[in-house]
């Protein structure tokens, strides 16, 4: 019986750089603890990667891949708003329980250590999926704001939670919850089955918020819209409807 053929000197170095970043920091990933666990010569690090910062930024890409792996597997819900709060959630746990890995991630991502001198092919999948979701939520008429300025919230908010909740002495377990409630009461328009009381007229104070709602959501859909205009006419509606937004 032949025996199962050994993973590849690469992704042996990667492995074992994981589970050291994972148990002991990034300090625990030296050349020498490296090639001792990936039963390799210490060259064939540099060989690889050029140096331990690029075998580093390899690392930080698989995290990126099993992260969204895993977001991927539990993303169940069709509803955009809940769907929206499942990956919240799972964004700051991930975080929690991998924290060296995390740290490391967006680290080296907001260094722009990845591809293309921005981030991984993995974080960019990420981000192009949280504007998706946030396309539907627009699409809905859930959205107050701009798909773009939603997901730049959403996204800021969840990493400064995530990271001061990592550096904290005491984390506070209340923190994520409530902090996404802020982030969802910024950018969402209320729930039309929540409201309750008589229609508000166009005087109102929630006038403006409703139109840049409605707006919003014109915005998401007029892509995929058989609208009688052309181009130029799409394009100047286009434009008239994100003055509404801002």
């Amino acid at each position: 019986m032949k025996s199962p053929a050994l993973p590849s000197p690469r992704t042996r170095m990667v492995q074992a750089a994981l589970t050291l970043l994972e148990t002991g920091g990034v300090e625990a990933v030296s050349t020498r603890a490296v090639s001792a666990a990936a039963e390799v010569q210490p060259p064939t690090i540099y060989r690889h990667f050029g140096d331990m910062q690029g075998l580093l930024n390899e690392v930080a890409s698989t995290g990126f891949t099993a992260y969204l792996r895993e977001k991927g597997a539990r993303a169940t819900l069709s509803d955009p708003v809940e769907q929206l709060r499942e990956g919240w959630n799972l964004h700051v746990e991930f975080g929690l329980t991998h924290p060296h890995l995390y740290r490391l991630m967006y680290g080296a991502a907001q260094a722009g250590a990845g591809p293309s001198g921005s981030s991984w092919p993995a974080a960019q999948e990420g981000t192009a999926m949280l504007h998706q979701l946030l396309q539907r939520v627009a699409e809905a008429g859930r959205l107050a704001v701009s798909v773009d300025r939603a997901a730049a919230m959403v996204h800021g908010a969840a990493l400064g939670v995530t990271l001061s909740l990592l550096s904290a002495p005491v984390k506070d377990p209340a923190l994520p919850d409530l902090m996404l409630s802020a982030v969802l009461t910024a950018i969402l328009t209320p729930d039309p089955a929540a409201v309750t009381g008589p229609a508000l007229g166009p005087d109102s104070d929630s006038a403006t918020p409703q139109a840049a709602a409605h707006a919003v959501s014109l915005v998401a859909l007029l892509p995929n819209l058989k609208a009688p205009f052309s181009d130029a006419e799409q394009r100047l509606l286009t434009e008239w409807l994100h003055r509404l937004i801002s």
